[in-house]
């Protein structure tokens, strides 16, 4: 075993393999960056090396700081994202000297490329999705193929995963356009703008399959877990076993995936992704392997008694497998739920802020992967993933039941996420039938999305303003001062308070309340309900309201002299990256004008009317506050008649 492991990553991944690593007796060495000097990962290691600005293109994906950061270390564990699966970067460590606790790079460079991947897998006999054959094909040849596969089809980068640059084409007509996109993304990725196209199954469930080999050629794998559940192509709950496999198909695909390793030569844990129909589980279908931990590992580990991480440094340490495929046991279910800074209420759009308070659930079958600690400080530079909350119970409806109740009792203050949300979602009768598919989320958004403020909130931040005007001590109290509601030469008014979370609000509080440094608590017809509360945040259950004072002047200065209708505002923090006019330019209304991207989100800001640019207010590479006015466009028509921005959003990369 190793005596010192450097992590080249951040955040919850970063803190789980230190977890493993100081349980192993190994000394860790964290790398950060200028924005996480301060992060829960750097002073949970032994040892934490600076490795440049901000920006992870001049720190966490810089080989060169990394290795150097390494000459302290024996090994390089990449966790999952940024040089995970980085063909250059494996290399540069063997060459180095460095163990890197993955598979061989020839391994990594493979099964990365989707196009030779498939070809590998299926000369080893596994199935794999109909879609085009061969590389390099132009705008023209794809669209070609897409047309010979019929409508619909999913474009996928070859050289990434994750769902970045992932595109779901049914119109035929809109193909160039969403070719065009879709190289974009995977160019500003992976450096490779190189498509494939593949045959869409509609309501396919995603199903994959943990293998574990280690250098000596045993090959072995660890049961599957079902990822069906997706937004944007990007999973958002996962879950083992699947309810979907029965025994006999759970041992073909098990097989296939020891078959899909082996045919790379692959050491190391690693995971083989299969889409597989609804209506016909015994049709399954190879999508990718995934050559590094996955972020749903903690699933696998729950039902097999298995530290992944543990096997990794074990195998990268040239021990052998002491346990064969019938050594392997699955016991009980277990369900994870991602949190990430996102904000559903306003399309999920990503969120930033200060984490002012934290309460992550641990024990009696819940366990909490994460990054944060309070005081974190959340930006639009990296992975909105946050932390992972996992429940493990002998089936799967305690798992699901000890994991809606775990939601409730995450607390994030400071920083918008989507726990609530996911609460919702673990309730919905589907999801509780096990019916899943990978549409399931986004046709039933509406329904798992709360848009309405509930009067308890507007109740409760009253509450909070009316105490803080309460007088407190001995002493003389300014007589106008005190919230009574007195009037000169007239009855006493209730005291009202102007509060925006949406929209703004002008609440007369009605019900009783108790009011302490991190609780409030008010009666409201006879009803009796409680929040979490720090600042300005008030939270419950997993969602969380970020109540201001509304100040329509103070609002209207700090949004600039042109707000209104004609200006077009950042919807969230985040880096402009495409500007397409200029000041003077005549646009149409739903125009795309610029592209704002945040935590690997793009978002087209389209405009909102016919007119003229009369003002642009960023460049490529500005960075922006949200609601910041980014340009204002002069009308044409009455605004009224045109119709709304709806920016247009692209998945990111899943794990960091």
């Amino acid at each position: 075993m190793f005596d010192t492991v450097l992590v080249a990553n951040r955040g919850e991944i970063a803190v789980r393999v230190i977890r493993t690593l100081r349980a192993l007796g190994v000394r860790s060495v964290a790398v950060f960056s200028d924005a996480d000097a301060d992060a829960r990962h750097v002073r949970e290691a032994d040892t934490a090396v600076r490795i440049g600005p901000a920006p992870a293109a001049e720190s966490y994906l810089s080989t060169e700081r990394i290795l150097q950061a390494a000459a302290r270390a024996e090994a390089v564990h990449p966790g999952y994202g940024f040089l995970a699966e980085n063909t250059s970067f494996a290399r540069a460590c063997a060459e180095a000297g460095l163990v890197f606790i993955g598979p061989p790079a020839d391994a990594i460079s493979l099964m990365g490329d989707k196009i030779r991947a498939k070809e590998t897998v299926r000369a080893a006999g596994v199935p794999v999705v109909p879609g085009s054959s061969g590389s390099g094909l132009t705008d023209d040849q794809l669209a070609d193929a897409a047309r010979e596969i019929g409508m619909p089809v999913l474009l996928k980068p070859s050289a990434g995963g994750g769902g970045k640059g992932m595109r779901l084409v049914r119109d035929a007509s809109v193909l160039a356009d969403e070719i065009a996109a879709a190289r974009r993304e995977a160019r500003a990725s992976f450096g490779d703008d190189t498509l494939l196209v593949e045959r869409w199954i509609d309501r396919p469930r995603h199903i994959e399959i943990q293998v574990l080999a280690d250098g000596h050629g045993n090959v072995v794998h660890l049961g599957e877990r079902e990822c069906s559940l997706q937004r944007r192509h990007q999973k958002i709950i996962e879950e083992a076993p699947s309810v979907l496999l029965d025994d006999a198909t759970r041992a073909a695909m098990g097989e296939a995936a020891v078959q899909a390793a082996r045919s790379c030569g692959y050491r190391g844990a690693g995971t083989v992704e299969f889409i597989v129909p609804g209506g016909d589980p015994s049709s399954y279908y190879f999508m990718e392997m995934n050559t590094r931990l996955q972020v749903e590992h903690p699933v696998t580990e729950l039902i097999t008694g298995l530290d992944l991480v543990e096997w990794q440094l074990r195998v990268a340490a040239g021990e052998r497998l002491p346990f064969a495929q019938k050594d392997i046991t699955l016991t009980g279910h277990a369900i994870e739920a991602r949190v990430c800074a996102e904000d559903p209420a306003r399309g999920f759009l990503p969120s930033g802020g200060t984490v002012l308070r934290l309460d992550e659930p641990q024990g009696d079958g819940i366990r909490t992967d994460s990054g944060l600690s309070e005081g974190t400080e959340v930006g639009s530079l990296y992975d909105p993933m946050l932390s992972k909350v996992i429940a493990y119970g002998p089936d799967r409806e305690t798992a699901l039941r000890k994991l809606r109740a775990a939601l409730a009792r995450t607390v994030t203050l400071g920083v918008q996420t989507n726990a609530g949300f996911l609460r919702r979602l673990l309730a919905h009768p589907a999801v509780v039938a096990g019916e899943l598919d990978t549409g399931l989320v986004e046709r039933e958004v509406d329904t798992l999305v709360v848009t309405d403020v509930p009067e308890e909130v507007y109740e409760a931040a009253a509450a909070v303003r009316l105490d803080a005007l309460r007088p407190r001590g001995e002493g003389w109290t300014d007589p106008f001062s005190v919230p009574s509601g007195w009037r000169l030469g007239g009855v006493p008014k209730p005291v009202g308070f102007p509060l925006r979370v949406f929209d703004p609000v002008e609440f007369v509080p009605r019900g009783t309340h108790t009011v302490t440094e991190d609780q409030v608590s008010i009666t409201l017809d006879g009803v009796r309900h409680t929040f979490h509360r720090a600042a300005d945040w008030l939270g419950r259950d997993g969602d969380a309201w970020h109540v201001r004072d509304h100040d329509p002047v103070a609002e209207s200065l700090t949004r600039g002299a042109h707000a209104g209708a004609d200006s077009l505002t950042a919807p969230m923090p985040g880096t402009v990256t495409v500007v397409k006019v200029a000041v003077g330019d005549e646009v149409t209304a739903g125009q795309s004008l610029l592209v704002v991207e945040a935590m690997k989100m793009e978002h087209v800001i389209s405009a909102p009317h016919a007119g003229t640019v009369a003002e642009l207010d960023v460049t490529p590479g500005t960075t922006v506050a949200m609601d910041q006015v980014l340009a204002v466009i002069t009308p044409t028509e009455s605004p009224s008649q045109a119709p709304a921005e709806s920016p247009a959003e692209s998945p990111a990369e899943e794990e960091q």
